[in-house]
């Protein structure tokens, strides 16, 4: 089985979610992970974190798992590529859920030729298609990606 890497950015938590959040994460990866809380200046109250991991392919599958469905909530996680598999990029919100997406090598969101097809069928296929790569979900997170001054950060954007 391959390794790979990722990081994982708690965007917005409630401070009563945070121990629980270390909890759900340290069981996947078996072992007590400790997250560096800082407030979250676009939501008074609420907490962010990133916290950097390697393990096996699919880790980032379980970890979403172990925290989707959660009140309160905003996460994103990335999964990076391998030299025999793809990547995976999730964004989870109260309002949205999960997103899951696959990444190929060079970064980019890939989507598999039956679901542009589905995409293509619908009343709208261009709203479609932009729920196939994300879109909703980085427009609700983005504001939750700044950070306060001398919080670590590493921005997520769309290339050009």
């Amino acid at each position: 089985m391959s390794n790979t890497r990722g990081v994982l950015y708690v965007h917005s938590a409630p401070s009563a979610l945070r121990p629980h959040i270390e909890w759900a994460v340290g069981g996947v990866f078996a072992e007590p992970v400790r997250l560096e809380w800082q407030a979250q200046p676009a939501e008074p109250g609420m907490h962010r974190c990133e916290h950097a991991w390697e393990g096996a392919v699919g880790v980032g599958a379980a970890v979403v798992s172990a925290l989707r469905g959660w009140d309160h909530l905003r996460f994103e996680l990335t999964e990076e590529p391998t030299a025999t598999t793809d990547g995976h990029r999730w964004m989870s919100t109260p309002s949205l859920g999960v997103f899951c997406g696959q990444v190929g090598h060079s970064g980019d969101i890939v989507v598999p030729e039956e679901r542009l097809r589905w995409a293509m069928a619908e009343d709208d296929p261009g709203a479609a298609l932009l729920d196939l790569m994300g879109d909703p979900w980085d427009a609700e997170l983005e504001v939750f990606r700044w950070a306060g001054e001398g919080a670590p950060v590493r921005w997520l954007h769309r290339a050009v």
